[in-house]
């Protein structure tokens, strides 16, 4: 499995992108992160272990507590990935507006 397959695999949960959602914010403990869900805080727990195992989000001690962040390196991946469709979109944009008129009226049914 590749890193990115990792990363989509983590992504196809609703309650780990919710919690990407909310980590977009600033950093937070998993305390106050379970307590925006209707799940059990060791859910949220297993959750955030495999965002942080696809390398979507870091975790630092900060004194006594545990702080979730999004991880900028492993997102920054994934945007990556997701801009070379936007390119492809955009250079197929231009070069059918590129076309002469007559050609572009040839094509439409």
């Amino acid at each position: 499995m590749t890193y990115q397959d990792v990363s989509f695999a983590a992504l196809g949960d609703p309650t780990r992108r919710q919690i990407l959602l909310l980590l977009r914010k600033g950093p937070a403990p998993v305390g106050t992160i379970a307590g925006r869900f209707p799940v059990s805080r060791p859910a949220i727990s297993q959750h955030l272990k495999v965002l942080k195992d696809a390398h979507l989000v870091v975790v630092r001690p900060a004194g006594t507590r545990r702080l979730y962040e999004l991880d900028s390196r492993g997102l920054a991946a994934l945007r990556t990935f997701f801009e070379q469709f936007w390119t492809d979109a955009l250079q197929a944009f231009k070069t059918e507006v590129e076309r002469p008129t007559q050609a572009r009226r040839r094509r439409t049914p």
